[in-house]
């Protein structure tokens, strides 16, 4: 063991699980668990977010992320919220949500890949049963997915959330810790 390892453990700390961008794949599966259980269905709308600092390695991110926008042929769009967060946002027909996590998967994996890996934050699948938004979110730096469900403004349904994550935790790695679970209002699709 370390000298650091061994100071994590005498704290009780522990390392957060590593980004697993595969943990993207297993969406497809939830999709299905989601639908039956829920009436919850995908709504083709699927998202990147990062912020990247500002300097030279902002410039590059830019570079990248224009790179990626370039070689997808129209089918990304780029939006800047609020809070200064970029989108990188795909749109699929809704029952096209094998294609939708893999256009996803390459997105975070061409950044990560060109070193941006730090400025990603997460990735968010858009769901509905018709009346309530519900997103899937990846936490990039947890490697972990849990479910947000708005209800207004800065309002949410921690009932349909907890109920959706019941339905989904054979099926994708859930975020254990309750408050990492943090709000993505206004997130494309929601």
């Amino acid at each position: 063991m370390t000298p650091v390892g061994f100071l994590d453990a005498f704290l009780g700390r522990s390392k957060p699980a590593p980004p697993d961008l595969d943990q993207l794949f297993g969406l497809p599966a939830a999709a299905i668990s989601l639908q039956a259980s829920t009436g919850f269905r995908p709504t083709g709308v699927g998202s990147v977010c990062f912020k990247a600092a500002e300097g030279g390695g902002f410039t590059g991110l830019q570079e990248q992320v224009e790179a990626l926008l370039a070689l997808g042929q129209g089918k990304y769009r780029k939006e800047r919220d609020s809070f200064g967060f970029t989108w990188l946002i795909r749109s699929t027909p809704p029952d096209d949500i094998g294609g939708l996590v893999t256009d996803l998967h390459v997105v975070n994996s061409s950044l990560a890949d060109a070193g941006f890996g730090s400025a990603l934050l997460c990735t968010v699948i858009a769901f509905t049963d018709g009346a309530q938004p519900l997103g899937l979110v990846y936490l990039y730096k947890r490697g972990s997915w849990y479910p947000f469900a708005p209800s207004g403004p800065d309002r949410r349904n921690s009932t349909v959330e907890l109920q959706v994550r019941a339905v989904i935790e054979d099926d994708l790695r859930i975020e254990s810790d309750l408050s990492r679970w943090f709000p993505v209002y206004g997130a494309p699709g929601l």
